[in-house]
């Protein structure tokens, strides 16, 4: 690590550029106050006049500076004065469909005409025309056109991203999709979890053969993606201009048969049962869950699964019914926030933009959406307490925000006040 961790700074940006002084050998955070996000009566979680220790790219201490004691100050090689301001973990957004070739700007001013995201689709548009693109597109050239939307999250905060596949509908570009997100993430240094979303929608070619591609996602893609270690989990769209209950039900059998845990696509549309679907399967999460009943608010709690609110989708689509954040609160149920970054429902690059929908939109309280973007995303990519809290043992994956409040996160609209974004202890600047 000691190597590694002297290379703090990317494309020539000076180490005194982020105030960092030289000393022992790991990172020592000062000047700071710390919002924590650990699971504590304290909002945020806060520690005032804080003071957060690094080694071996995990966290080793975090408390008030006054009682820290000595063997943890002592020797350090690396200090970052953090200016008097908040230090929260790195954001995770926990759901994004990233890569893809194309855009679909002629249907934002198709609905600003008009007609509805699902007229739009059975008329061949929507998710089938990004489809056509993106098959079209080599694993590079995925690369290539996806980077700047994974470098503007990562320049906002994010240190952990979720990007799903579903744009290939095939098993050859499925699965260049998700060697794209590996590919990203390794480049551009953040952490990646990727989804195989093979069952997003009904490709053209099987428009009256629902049940052969069906066995093609659950027998061969699903199989494919396991085999070669490129998915973390498998996502379903349950909808009606996607696939019923029972069709995705047969998907997380396959997914199951093969060791990847589940989320899924749930009730954004209509009530189509989603929520209680994920419930029975335990899945990571249900996403979007407009449409999602007490019953299945009630059943998410007690399959301890997280609901992912995604304003995004629910702004650019110019929907009105909100999910039901009452209930899930009302029954325990953790929520993220993701912005669900996608181009036709959701080009939203903003994970404080996100944050700020999920205030103004569905009444989140900006506590509720930081939490949603870090401790209560963690679990719905299987990474609690790795990443999401500042907490000993933790990675160190941190965002340093000039801020005199963590509540601004969720408060300023098209402001970026991240000034440096620490990814496993080796610090970095997003204002290249």
């Amino acid at each position: 690590m000691a190597d590694s961790a002297r290379k703090v700074c990317q494309n020539g940006r000076r180490e005194d550029d982020l105030n960092i002084e030289p000393g022992g050998p790991d990172l020592l955070i000062r000047n700071v106050h710390v919002g924590t996000m650990a699971d504590t009566a304290e909002a945020y979680g806060v520690v005032r006049d804080g003071l957060v220790a690094v080694a071996g790219g995990r966290i080793t201490w975090v408390g008030a500076a006054r009682t820290a004691p000595r063997e943890v100050t002592a020797g350090t090689s690396r200090t970052l004065d953090g200016g008097g301001g908040w230090l929260t973990p790195g954001l995770i957004d926990c759901h994004t469909h990233l890569v893809f070739a194309g855009t679909r700007a002629d249907e934002f001013e198709m609905r600003l005409r008009g007609m509805t995201y699902e007229e739009i689709a059975r008329a061949g548009g929507g998710i089938q025309s990004t489809v056509t693109a993106t098959r079209a597109a080599t694993e590079e050239q995925l690369c290539g056109a996806s980077e700047w939307r994974l470098e503007t999250l990562a320049a906002h905060g994010v240190t952990t991203v979720d990007i799903k596949s579903g744009y290939g509908l095939d098993v050859g570009t499925e699965l260049r999709m998700l060697r794209a997100a590996r590919t990203l993430g390794e480049r551009l240094d953040v952490r990646v979890s990727r989804t195989l979303l093979a069952a997003h929608a009904l490709p053209p070619e099987y428009r009256d053969r629902r049940d052969a591609y069906l066995d093609l996602v659950c027998g061969t893609v699903i199989p494919r993606a396991a085999a070669d270690r490129l998915a973390h989990a498998v996502d379903a769209f349950c909808e009606g201009i996607a696939f019923t209950a029972a069709e995705c039900a047969h998907v997380f059998d396959a997914a199951a048969a093969h060791g990847l845990p589940v989320r899924l696509h749930a009730d954004q549309l209509s009530p189509s049962g989603g929520a209680e679907l994920a419930a029975r399967y335990r899945a990571r999460s249900a996403d979007h869950l407009e449409y999602a009943t007490e019953a299945g608010c009630r059943a998410l709690a007690a399959a301890g699964t997280t609901a992912v609110l995604l304003p995004g989708a629910y702004y650019t689509l110019g929907e009105s019914r909100r999910p039901p954040v009452d209930a899930l609160r009302r029954h325990g149920v953790p929520i993220a926030v993701a912005t669900d970054l996608n181009p036709g429902s959701s080009p939203v690059t903003s994970p404080l933009l996100a944050m700020n929908m999920a205030c103004v939109l569905f009444g989140l309280t900006p506590e509720e959406a930081l939490a949603g973007m870090t401790r209560h995303a963690a679990p719905v990519l299987g990474l609690q307490g790795e990443v999401g809290v500042v907490s000993p043992g933790a990675c160190a994956d941190l965002a340093l925000w000039d801020v005199d409040h963590p509540s601004e996160l969720s408060y300023w609209v098209g402001a970026n006040p991240c000034r440096v974004v620490v990814r496993g202890g080796e610090v970095h600047d997003p204002r290249k």
